[in-house]
């Protein structure tokens, strides 16, 4: 093969390398959520900080992820959204073609399929005339960050003690990361059995932004 052709392929191949690790996806995932230290990277992909530093270089190395410098501390985040969409284009692909993964997504979310083939865009208007509640169960740094339109923030470790805030006469549409996050599938099971009509919406910010529909920010 021409050396110059060989080497565009390897360049190419630097972004395979770089997310052929199942941690390094997830803490892609994470990073789509906004600016996080390697410390709350590490603790949320449950790793050491160690392992969490190491796979950010590679990050970084493939130009995925990039850092500034805030104080005493260190931030990471995606280079771009078109690092969010790959994410979200690379697992659409491996949902669709692989049946291992559909059954794992399908014993872990329940109530998967309760939104399935509803219009985004039908959600928004009811959102917005008030006829539904769009929850936004991630941490109240993410819902800063960047959420969906409508959305109101209640982190899922707080819903317990806050369901009374919450009016069983509207339904509530739940969401966190994406569909490989639990939370909002956590969020729905304790509402369901507190007496609300609960849905779980699989999207996550990134999810919604390739859809091409609008996030609002704080």
């Amino acid at each position: 093969m021409n050396p110059t052709k060989s080497y565009l392929y390897e360049q190419v191949a630097r972004i395979g390398k770089a997310v052929a690790s199942p941690k390094r996806l997830e803490l892609i995932e994470l990073l789509c959520q906004g600016e996080k230290t390697v410390e709350v990277l590490a603790a949320q992909a449950e790793i050491s900080v160690k392992l969490a530093s190491a796979h950010l270089k590679e990050l970084r190395l493939a130009r995925l992820a990039e850092t500034r410098k805030e104080g005493k501390y260190v931030l990471y985040r995606l280079a771009g959204n078109s690092v969010a969409d790959l994410w979200v284009t690379l697992r659409a692909q491996a949902e669709e073609r692989l049946v291992e993964l559909q059954v794992a997504l399908a014993s872990l979310v329940e109530h998967r399929d309760d939104l399935e083939g509803l219009d985004r865009k039908a959600i928004l208007k009811r959102a917005k005339a008030g006829e539904v509640l769009v929850l936004d169960v991630r941490p109240a740094d993410e819902f800063a960050t960047a959420h969906l339109p409508h959305a109101r923030s209640l982190p899922v470790d707080e819903l317990k003690k806050r369901l009374a805030e919450l009016s069983k006469e509207t339904p509530v549409v739940a969401y966190c990361r994406g569909p490989f996050c639990l939370m909002a599938k956590d969020a729905v099971e304790l509402l369901r059995r507190r007496g609300y009509r609960a849905f779980h919406l699989t999207d996550g910010v990134a999810e919604w932004r390739a859809r091409g529909l609008p996030v609002e920010f704080s």
